[in-house]
């Protein structure tokens, strides 16, 4: 019988949060062969200056699922509102229901310390789905399934006591990470005139020069934890993770 595929969930607050900041760390998953998906807790619809959140929605969801399509991974979303994300049981409930129903290895989320409301209440809403995901006396529709790793994503507005500790190696995909984003309009600075694709990629470049690979996407993770700079993720099994 075939190993099951291995899944990477990268978890964020509004569309584009998690393309941008691990896109191509989840585009070299996805060349391995593992299944990546992208999680959008909100549309993030509330962010353009002339079109109205309804029209933005459906601008964000088509730009979000090219991106990842274009990553070779998957985007879906849950249907909380931009700027209104509750943090509370019922989100973290339907979270670990997805959590459940993928079974990621890996998980990638918000760090703790944000400027932004929505991903501060991402990161304690998938603590909390993590959580319930794995126990066993939690019933839910499908069975429980716990999560090996999580890692908090290098994000501009999440800067506080935010400590880059894992380093991945994205020089094979950045230039496909670059074209995915230069799909959004928002990524490329035309809702806000920040232009989100000129940051991360030299971002990519500095964050590269501290590791030793030419370019990288780091990461945070719970306290107590090494810095590494890998090629991979560990898995807790395995010195990195079996491909």
């Amino acid at each position: 019988m075939a190993e099951e595929r291995k899944t990477i969930l990268a978890i964020g607050g509004h569309g584009g949060d998690m393309e941008l900041t691990t896109g191509a760390v989840m585009a070299k998953y996805a060349k391995k062969g593992w299944r990546a998906v992208f999680l959008g807790l909100t549309p993030g619809e509330k962010g353009h200056p002339t079109l109205s959140a309804h029209e933005y929605c459906k601008q964000k969801l088509a730009e979000s699922h090219k991106a990842a399509a274009l990553l070779g991974c998957e985007s879906m979303f849950l249907d909380y509102k931009d700027a209104e994300l509750p943090r509370n049981d019922e989100a973290a409930y339907k979270v670990c229901d997805i959590i459940r129903e993928l079974k990621p290895t890996i998980v990638l989320t918000h760090w703790s310390g944000s400027m932004h409301k929505d991903h501060e209440n991402t990161h304690y809403i998938v603590k909390d789905a993590v959580f319930y995901a794995g126990l066993r006396t939690i019933e839910r529709s499908l069975p429980h399934h716990g999560v090996s790793q999580v890692y908090y994503a290098d994000n501009w507005e999440d800067p506080y006591d935010f400590k880059p500790e894992v380093f991945i190696d994205i020089t094979e995909t950045r230039d496909l990470w670059i074209q995915a984003m230069n799909e959004c309009a928002y990524a490329r600075g035309e809702t806000s005139g920040f232009n989100f694709v000129d940051y991360y990629s030299a971002l990519s470049k500095v964050r590269g020069e501290i590791a030793g690979f030419p370019y990288a996407q780091a990461f945070a993770v719970r306290p107590g934890s090494l810095e590494q700079r890998v090629q991979f993720f560990h898995d807790k099994d395995d010195y990195l993770v079996n491909l």
